[in-house]
């Protein structure tokens, strides 16, 4: 089938340079090379991760999970599926949890970030990263530190008094469950299937309530 339209110009042409046109107009400040070409927005990004202050210049259109592992060099946050559908990206932004590849780093600019290298280190582990190997709550690992960024965030939402869906009356002060930590966690997807292993280090955390 032939594919071009008109002489010179393919019909995949006219969609690339209508794509490009389109950013063009939608970002503001979007300059152009000589050549014609759309040039990338590169802006200042001020974070606050783990405790360190950082001034980056980074392209509008990285996500918060690439200026991590590409630009800070924390790569504890690991890139699973890049759609916000296995939680091996989480991380906790101004005290919630959230998938950081689907986060511009532009959206976080004077946030405050906690990855997993923030919660602990190997000489002085956080509690919940003590009880994950206590609890063998991980076996190939890849997800572990987006499993344990979103418990610590959990156990914090139940305090809070976040609802649920696992709540028959979202009104109501949510209790530690495990029916309600399977559903919060339900975002975190751990291919090996450690998920009771989970639920035991989480109710370990939460205490004499559990």
């Amino acid at each position: 089938m032939d594919d071009s339209v008109g002489p010179a110009v393919s019909r995949r042409g006219i969609l690339a340079g209508g794509a490009a046109s389109g950013a063009a107009i939608a970002v503001p400040g979007l300059g152009k090379q000589a050549s014609g070409v759309v040039a990338p927005a590169i802006v200042p990004v001020a974070l606050v991760v783990n405790g360190s202050k950082y001034q980056l210049k980074l392209d509008t259109r990285t996500t918060l999970l690439d200026a991590l592992r590409e630009h800070l060099r924390l790569t504890g946050t690991k890139k699973g599926c890049d759609h916000g559908q296995c939680g091996a990206c989480t991380v906790i932004a101004n005290g919630m949890r959230i998938n950081s590849c689907l986060s511009l780093a532009v959206q976080h600019h004077g946030d405050t970030v906690t990855t997993i290298e923030g919660l602990g280190t190997p000489e002085r582990l956080h509690r919940m990263q003590a009880a994950f190997i206590k609890h063998d709550g991980y076996q190939c690992g890849y997800c572990t530190s987006g499993q344990i960024c979103s418990a610590v965030a959990v156990l914090d939402e139940i305090k809070a008094g976040v609802p649920s869906y696992a709540q028959a009356d979202l009104a109501a002060e949510p209790q530690f469950s495990n029916l309600e930590i399977r559903e919060r966690m339900s975002g975190n997807i751990c291919r090996c299937g450690a998920y009771s292993n989970i639920a035991e280090v989480m109710a370990e955390i939460a205490g004499p309530q559990s």
